[in-house]
């Protein structure tokens, strides 16, 4: 079992006005990672998608030193944890090229039926994935608390947010709850998030966005007839 690694220059298209990596952009970059590596490890599309099972985040977290900036050489690296029954723990770490630490992050991954939307077994479909330790992983994530929240605008799922399980990629979920809070157009650097999602948006859904702030901490909601996501944010 080796760790998956990437090496990359950022460029204008992942940056903020800042000139720092945009947080969808990170978390994109994340998904890429898990992606590629499953399928250097024999469990890609012939396993899953070409069978009707699609692979869904559940859970997320980041812990964050510092964002990398415009024409920085980063490197990024991904493992998987030992499997959980359904579950699919993954772990990362962002660093420059010259070593200097930027970020950890871990996921929970599953997989589910795309006619059903039901999670499966995935020792019925041979789906297995050894997991390995490095001594780099951070905590895997749980849920945020609920908080009452004072703000909410509506929200429409836009053709331009679904990605190939026909809903709502995650990574757009930062880019949302950026454009309601004021931290990030404000230029507040984020230390730390965690998110999970509930259940999926579909094109042209609607749901409620809301939201509180405590000091630098932020907790941001979506709710339609089902919860949609909770996540909480802590900028320094």
């Amino acid at each position: 079992m080796s760790v998956y690694r990437r090496e990359l220059l950022l460029k204008s298209r992942d940056v903020d006005m800042f000139r720092r990596l945009r947080t969808s952009e990170m978390f994109r970059l994340l998904q890429e990672a898990s992606i590629a590596h499953t399928e250097q490890l024999g469990m890609g599309r012939e396993k899953t998608l070409d069978k009707g099972l699609l692979w869904i985040l559940l859970l997320q977290k980041a812990e964050i030193s510092r964002m990398p900036e415009y024409d920085e050489n980063i490197v990024l690296k991904s493992w998987p944890g030992k499997t959980m029954h359904l579950l699919f723990p993954r772990y990362y770490s962002m660093e420059t090229a010259a070593g200097e630490h930027l970020l950890s992050a871990s996921a929970l991954w599953g997989l589910v039926d795309q006619n059903t939307r039901k999670m499966i077994f995935p020792e019925k479909y041979g789906i297995v994935i050894e997991g390995m330790s490095t001594g780099e992983e951070i905590d895997l994530p749980s849920a945020p608390r609920r908080l009452e929240c004072t703000e909410s605008v509506p929200f429409k799922v836009p053709f331009s947010y679904v990605d190939i399980n026909g809903h709502m990629n995650n990574a757009h979920y930062f880019d949302l709850v950026e454009d309601c809070i004021p931290a990030a157009a404000g230029g507040e650097h984020l230390k730390s998030i965690l998110v999970e999602y509930s259940n999926e948006a579909r094109c042209g859904e609607s749901f409620t966005v809301s939201w509180c702030r405590s000091g630098s901490d932020y907790y941001v909601c979506g709710e339609g007839e089902k919860p949609v996501f909770r996540m909480a944010l802590s900028y320094g």
